[in-house]
């Protein structure tokens, strides 16, 4: 034992006192200034985040530009042949064509407007062409989804969440075009609908998104977007007019002046109006006064916007890799991507309709919109089950815009250009009518994701499709229907019925392979190259290997898949999640869980 004294037991406890109290302090002065220091840099974070959001917003509306002057000229003489247009499938793959050279779905649209307007173009022609608008206007996100080729479980995501937008406008198309031929229903609808209202014209179209992007854009460049209408409408001035916006404010003066003309045997007075425009004002963008053809600066920017759009693409993922991990994830995932409570989770889908039509109405773009919520599916954040009604809204959001800019159109084109943009909002909404309110018919969702995994596989593939659908495809259906109807029947009906037969055998073999005679239980009698993409892997491998250009993003290496495994994702990675909710999941068990169900159901 050991005693103390009194003065020294008081000189230890004041001691201890002294030390907790200040020990207490310390913990509480470091959790504060970390606590300060987490949202300062969750603060820096979002205004890195908002300002990256910001330029590659600015980069599209540039890129759109640029694509302008390097084909705007050449889209608007497509648009010259009124014969040509009067071939529904041609007109489809005019729009197609129109939008991808122009990367507007509105530019395109003005244009049939000013044809119809000016009579060279008839309503019900311009209905095949407005919904090649809708397709072409849905290659932006799919290319936005080519940039997270470097992983393959957000390229799977990403490419799968871009291209249910793809499908559900190709599916769209197949459906309401030879519907819309054989009854014309959409412009019965719409001819019915604008005669009943007596819509008078209105003000100018809010610019919303555009007063904060326009600042920056408009200093870089400005067009002149009447050239290509001329040009469309067979104005032999505005060929030889550029596209880049040199007077951004003009008088015009309009003086009447009387002539005589003989009419008949007696003298008539006729009055003639001349116009006189005076220039006042110069633009003040970057290249006002450059020296170079509308083709160079088009390549010159549109180089530099998709440097700036991929960067930003790049910068805007890693952020949100690194702001969206753990519990904050899993809020944000489950906030976005629950449903309703029972029996309301029905509602669910059709408020995320609405979300992405109020949204796209706000960034006037679907283009924007779709391409912005790109990377949020790639990373997991948002499902590709919500991403497909946000996509839908995308679609419902830009056609209201074209309904708000053809009622501020002048009084005598007022009818058509308001039919044109109805036309465009009933085949959106018959599209939504027919592909999402059973969950059955969402086929657009299950194809997406069957395409999501051959590309995560085969990432070379991705270039296929997009060069595939959006190029090769309408050119080669353009060239038929230009070649006569003989020849588009004696060549496209075969290739039909080899497709539906092809399509048919495929589902009977996954769900009755005993309805199938043996042979056709697999594809294995054909060659490989016929039923699968290895070949063609080893051969894209070789071609990349000899040209000194091998990439990371077309194959994939040993040391890549053993990364992969390691690191638990794999083939048991679940595909359309985010990786961030699977932190904990036993892979071993998850992995023997798998094969028990597939051994169950025997697939």
């Amino acid at each position: 034992s050991l005693s103390l004294s009194p003065s020294l037991s008081l000189s230890v406890s004041v001691s201890v006192s002294v030390s907790v109290s200040l020990s207490l302090s310390l913990s509480v002065s470091v959790s504060l200034s970390g606590k300060v220091l987490r949202v300062v840099t969750s603060a820096g974070k979002g205004l890195l985040l908002l300002g990256f959001l910001y330029m590659f917003i600015c980069s599209l509306d540039i890129l759109s530009s640029a694509f302008q002057l390097v084909g705007g000229k050449a889209a608007g003489d497509i648009f010259t042949e009124g014969s040509v247009l009067s071939n529904p499938l041609a007109g489809l793959v005019i729009g197609v064509l129109v939008t991808l050279l122009v990367q507007s779905s509105s530019t395109s649209s003005s244009i049939v407007v000013s044809m119809v307007s000016s009579g060279l173009l008839q309503v019900q022609m311009a209905v095949p062409v407005i919904m090649g608008t809708n397709i072409g206007t849905s290659v932006t996100n799919t290319l936005v989804a080519m940039t997270q080729a470097g992983d393959r479980n957000k390229f799977r995501r990403a490419f799968a969440g871009a291209t249910v937008h793809d499908f559900f406008n190709w599916l769209s198309v197949l459906v309401f075009l030879p519907l819309e031929v054989a009854s014309g229903y959409m412009y019965k609808l719409t001819k019915l609908l604008v005669d009943s209202f007596n819509i008078q014209g209105g003000e100018k179209t809010p610019e919303l998104l555009h007063v904060i992007t326009d600042p920056l854009t408009k200093a870089i460049i400005e067009l002149d977007k009447s050239v290509i209408s001329g040009i469309a409408t067979g104005d032999p001035a505005a060929r030889n007019k550029s596209l880049i916006l040199k007077w951004c404010k003009t008088f015009t003066n309009v003086v009447k002046k009387t002539t005589l003309c003989w009419c008949s045997q007696d003298l008539c007075y006729t009055l003639h109006n001349i116009s006189e425009t005076y220039n006042i004002q110069t633009c003040n963008h970057i290249f006002v006064n450059v020296d170079l053809s509308d083709l160079a600066i088009g390549l010159i920017l549109l180089a530099l916007s998709l440097l700036v759009l991929c960067s930003c693409l790049i910068l805007i993922v890693k952020l949100l890799n690194s702001m969206l991990k753990g519990q904050v994830a899993m809020v944000i995932k489950k906030v976005l991507n629950t449903d309703f409570p029972f029996p309301f989770g029905w509602v669910t889908g059709y408020i995320a309709i609405l979300v992405g039509a109020g949204m796209t109405f706000i960034v006037q773009s679907s283009s924007v919109f779709t391409s912005a919520i790109t990377p949020l599916v790639g990373i997991g954040v948002i499902s590709i089950e919500r991403a497909y009604p946000l996509s839908l809204g995308a679609n419902i959001g830009t056609t209201t815009t074209a309904i708000l800019a053809a009622m501020a159109a002048p009084g005598d084109t007022l009818a058509n250009a308001l039919q044109i943009a109805l036309i465009h909002f009933v085949f959106n909404v018959s599209g939504i009518i027919l592909w999402y309110p059973i969950p059955f018919t969402r086929i657009p969702i299950r194809l997406a994701k069957a395409l999501g995994d051959i590309t995560a596989e085969y990432r070379w593939f991705a270039g296929v499709y997009i060069i595939s659908c959006f190029f090769l495809l309408p050119l080669f259906v353009f060239g038929l229907s230009m070649a006569g109807w003989k020849v588009l029947v004696g060549v496209g009906v075969p290739i039909v019925a080899l497709l539906i037969i092809v399509i048919v055998v495929n589902v009977l073999q996954a769900r009755l392979p005993r309805c199938l005679p043996a042979v056709l239980h697999s594809w294995d009698f054909l060659p490989l190259w016929a039923h699968s993409l290895e070949p063609w892997d080893r051969v894209v491998a070789v071609v990349a290997a000899k040209c000194c250009c091998c990439c990371k993003c077309c194959q994939t290496g040993p040391e890549e898949e053993e990364e992969e495994e390691k690191g638990g994702g794999g083939h048991f990675l679940e595909m359309y999640d985010n990786p961030a909710m699977m932190n904990g999941v036993d892979w071993g068990e998850k992995r023997e869980d798998k094969e028990d169900v597939l051994k169950a159901t025997q697939l």
